[in-house]
């Protein structure tokens, strides 16, 4: 199936075709139709499979449509809610994208910076606003922003929004939307909370679901290193002096371990930077730009950071630290192997992080290749009594932040580079 045949008017063809697109992934392919019809659309996909572009295209569509019938001046007509700033700006370039010669306009409004450029783009008129919760619940506290003309409104990657704790600026945001709209639901998981929040907001919704979130792409490579917490550093310059790997997107499960991570590996000369919640936003702005561009060769990244961080043709991810919760793995090595790429996840494991591992293969029904090609193996006993007790403090810290979070072998060039 071609783009083309999913009925899509000439303006959006025509940017498609620019961007070398021609071929819808699944959830484009599912979801567009029905949305397209004017459909509500409960949608479960997981990062990496086009869902941006699933409901940004038949939005831009309907606009572009009716703004040929009735040519009003440009209002709120369409709202993209989503949780970080990262996914916002990345959600709003796809809509000037896909839309440049349609004459729809964007703009895009997030915390974190003063809101002068955010306010002037507002009063010089758009149609289809992509926000952050705070800033938009902010912006209309002050007068700025009203949502009566409302007739398109996404919830993006909905478990996430939750997991912030955004559940009470959502219901907030919901209840000043005009009753009759069409209503878009994007999740990559489905709990009992979401599928909860998706019937207050949606009405006779139909279920789009591809690749769940147990899955991992077939064209991503996995492998696991067995190492010590001590040894962890020494571990990733082995791993990172195989110069193929160009560039790499390393997942750090603390701010202040992400800093320490890179301080490391400045002082050995490797092109580095960090983006998480204590960095500014012109700084998380610059870096995805250097990174994007060549310029870094690692962007170490917490995982809420991460959300919205969408580099085409990135090969490599490695986790340092292995995430707790298995469906984070899926999603973190999902940052490469997007649109049929292939991709190569790499995973750094201690001692006590060795039953996260058994969790993440449970959940993705297959076991992890490790390589045993490691100068800098597991030990039976890796950690003195110190260590341990610093262990347990950093443990307790990690479960406080999480819980409250919730409530607001080097690889040979064979295995590095084979095809499945």
């Amino acid at each position: 199936m071609q783009f083309e045949d999913l009925e899509i008017i000439e303006p959006i063809i025509k940017a498609l075709k620019e961007e070398k697109y021609s071929v819808p992934t699944s959830i484009q392919e599912r979801a567009i139709p029905h949305i397209l019809k004017r459909k509500d659309v409960l949608g479960s996909a997981q990062t990496g499979t086009g869902k941006t572009a699933a409901f940004a295209i038949p939005i831009l569509q309907h606009l572009f449509l009716d703004r040929q019938r009735n040519n009003s001046p440009h209002k709120i007509n369409a709202l993209i809610l989503t949780p970080t700033r990262e996914l916002a700006i990345q959600i709003a370039d796809s809509f000037s994208t896909y839309g440049k010669y349609t004459g729809i306009k964007n703009t895009v409004i997030f915390g974190g910076v003063t809101q002068s450029a955010q306010t002037n783009a507002l009063k010089r008129g758009v149609d289809i606003l992509v926000a952050t919760p705070g800033r938009l619940l902010d912006l209309m506290d002050q007068g700025f922003i009203r949502l009566k003309d409302v007739e398109y409104f996404v919830l993006d990657e909905a478990d996430r929004m939750l997991d912030m704790g955004f559940i009470h600026e959502i219901k907030k945001i919901i209840a000043k939307l005009p009753g009759k709209r069409q209503s878009l639901f994007f999740s990559a998981t489905m709990p009992t909370k979401i599928v909860e929040l998706s019937r207050k907001i949606l009405n006779n919704p139909i279920k789009v679901e591809v690749s769940p979130v147990s899955s991992t792409a077939e064209t991503i490579q996995q492998y696991l290193y067995y190492t010590n917490r001590l040894t962890k550093n020494d571990l990733l310059l082995h791993i990172l002096q195989d110069k193929r790997i160009d560039q790499v997107l390393l997942f750090s499960r603390t701010k202040h371990g992400a800093d320490r991570i890179v301080r490391n590996l400045q002082k050995k000369k490797i092109k580095t930077a960090a983006i998480h919640g204590d960095k500014a936003q012109n700084h998380r702005q610059k870096v995805l730009k250097q990174f994007k561009e060549g310029e870094l060769r690692v962007l170490v990244a917490t995982d809420i950071a991460a959300r919205g961080i969408d580099i085409d043709k990135l090969k490599y991810v490695i986790n340092y630290d292995i995430p707790n919760i298995a469906e984070t793995y899926v999603h973190r090595i999902g940052r490469s192997g997007r649109a049929g790429e292939e991709g190569v996840s790499i995973s750094i494991c201690e001692p006590e992080e060795n039953a996260f591992i058994k969790d993440i293969e449970k959940l993705i029904n297959q076991k992890i290749e490790i390589i045993d090609d490691n100068p800098f193996p597991q030990t039976d006993n890796p950690m003195t009594a110190t260590e341990k007790q610093v262990f347990e403090i950093e443990k307790k810290r990690r479960k406080q932040e999480f819980f409250s979070t919730k409530n607001q072998k080097r690889p040979s060039s064979s295995r590095f580079n084979r095809k499945k």
